[in-house]
């Protein structure tokens, strides 16, 4: 068994869990604040408090997870946030530059889905105790 596949069935703490789960809630909520209200989701998903809030728990205890499986949990978590906020600027200058207006939308509407993949996604790996990228 290589050392990659030894770290990755290492179980966390039930403390880590916890944390990816709650991580994942308050990122499914900014996604359903997205949906509910005038703002787009994705910028929802960037801007709105549970998002920024789970953002830093992931950094504050991954630490934590380190060594685990959660720990690609943790990775997945974050890297779904700033990837969102890069899209979500992308989009935005699109938009702004007026030629790029249906692209900006389209950028938009391709980053909502690939965000709730994402979130679904790790969530539901989560749950099963699975890692993310294995």
């Amino acid at each position: 068994m290589s050392d990659d596949n030894r770290q990755l069935s290492v179980e966390p703490p039930s403390s880590v869990r916890t944390i990816a789960n709650l991580v994942y809630t308050l990122h499914a909520l900014a996604i359903l604040i997205g949906i509910a209200g005038a703002a787009t989701v994705i910028g929802s998903f960037v801007g709105s408090l549970p998002s920024i809030v789970a953002v830093i728990m992931n950094y504050a205890t991954r630490s934590d997870a380190r060594g685990s499986w959660a720990e690609s949990h943790y990775r997945w978590q974050i890297r779904t946030f700033w990837f969102a906020l890069l899209w979500m600027i992308i989009a935005v200058l699109l938009i702004l530059s007026v030629i790029g207006l249906p692209f900006g939308f389209a950028l938009l509407a391709a980053a909502t889905i690939w965000l709730i993949y994402r979130i679904a996604r790790g969530w539901l790996r989560l749950l099963d105790g699975l890692p993310m990228y294995v």
